[in-house]
């Protein structure tokens, strides 16, 4: 079993993580169109900004958590040898597969956090279209909250095997007797 301190903190961390990008879907920018004082333009009026940063908050506590995971792990390259078998080869498929959920969910809160920060901030004659109010789309934080979840669990998981994988490696060892070899 790995460090109770790494996998309660690197939940913690994930849970956090969740909470801002829920919180970021629920405060997305929202805009309308209103016409100057003088009725010859209109522009976009967007209201609060919060959720940009709820997304880069989501982003950062996800990346710590990870940093966190692959530190106690020293990145499953590095570092003493691990036991072939089950555990070895499930820590791996793990490792691949946490990455990937990571880089999206990343990617997710990255693209909605960068969108939702853009505001329309041209106008227009009165008697032309009216402005595109851009705002970030609906389910955008919450794919990345999702993959967020996803992640930590595979996360967790996979220090849980690669802890198993390194800490069953040779026999144990007697005080009494000189060990030259596993058998």
């Amino acid at each position: 079993m790995g460090s109770k301190l790494v996998i309660s903190l690197v939940l913690v961390f994930d849970l956090i993580a969740f909470g801002l990008a829920i919180a970021a879907e629920q405060r997305r920018s929202k805009a309308s169109v209103v016409p100057d004082e003088e009725k010859n333009y209109t522009y976009c009026v967007y209201d609060s900004d919060i959720a940009t940063w709820f997304g880069v908050g989501a982003l950062l506590f996800l990346f710590l958590s990870q940093v966190v995971v692959m530190g106690a792990s020293k990145c499953f390259c590095c570092g003493t040898a691990m036991r072939p078998g089950g555990s070895r080869s499930c820590a791996l498929i793990l490792f691949f597969v946490c990455w990937l959920t990571f880089l999206i969910a990343e990617a997710s809160l990255l693209a909605g956090a960068v969108r939702n920060a853009y505001h329309t901030r041209y106008r227009t004659l009165f008697f032309a279209d009216p402005p595109t109010c851009e705002t970030v789309r609906r389910g955008v934080f919450a794919a990345g909250a999702a993959f967020i979840f996803f992640t930590a669990i595979l996360t967790e998981l996979y220090y849980i095997t690669f802890s198993k994988a390194q800490n069953t490696m040779g026999p144990s060892y007697d005080k009494n007797n000189i060990g030259m070899s596993a058998y």
